[in-house]
């Protein structure tokens, strides 16, 4: 079983992908408790490198980041690679976020969930990288218990359904995160024969 340390501290994020890669022989474990990379890149997948370098130096395991962010068309990309510190708590970035869209139509609220992938080997070295992009809508209000972010004001491009809505298996299916790991299976699939 090839060991992969995941570079973050959320566990939401370790569970959802080792539920969308069981069978392939991974195992994702978390670094250590002193990970805490400084990112200043200014793309998900600078932040991406950065968040993978430091998980590989902790451990000496190969590492695989991510790094995801909501952009929305009518804010010009924001709140992009600062999704995360948008304001201090998830519920207070979803109420941020509204307000700056409080005057924005339907039909004009685009948005789209961006997660960068890169997977460093054991020595350090960059063997991939890839980026998945969940394209939808901002609802008005959040609705839904699942997921975490914001997921809940997020209505899925083809569905009436926000992110948080949706089932695991199905959010599984279509996710800015899902289709970026999927990227990384296909990649581990060959790479580890």
């Amino acid at each position: 079983m090839l060991k992969i340390v995941l570079a973050t501290s959320n566990p939401h994020k370790i569970e959802e992908i080792n539920a969308i890669t069981e069978g392939l022989g991974v195992e994702f474990v978390l670094p250590p408790k002193d990970f805490d990379p400084i990112e200043t890149g200014q793309t998900f997948e600078e932040n991406a490198f950065i968040k993978a370098q430091e998980a590989n130096r902790l451990t000496n395991l190969p590492a695989l980041a991510d790094d995801s962010g909501l952009c929305v068309d009518a804010l010009h990309g924001e709140p992009g690679i600062h999704s995360a510190r948008y304001a201090d708590s998830p519920q207070s970035r979803i109420i941020k976020l509204l307000d700056a869209l409080k005057d924005v139509q339907l039909g004009k609220r685009g948005a789209k969930f961006v997660c960068a992938m890169v997977l460093l080997d054991k020595d350090g070295e960059v063997i991939f990288s890839g980026r998945g992009e969940c394209f939808g809508q901002i609802g008005f209000e959040p609705k839904g218990e699942n997921g975490f972010g914001y997921d809940p004001i997020f209505v899925v491009n083809n569905d009436t359904k926000t992110m948080a809505e949706l089932l695991e298996n199905e959010k599984n299916k279509i996710s800015h995160r899902a289709l970026a790991l999927n990227k990384v299976i296909d990649f581990l699939s060959v790479y580890k024969k």
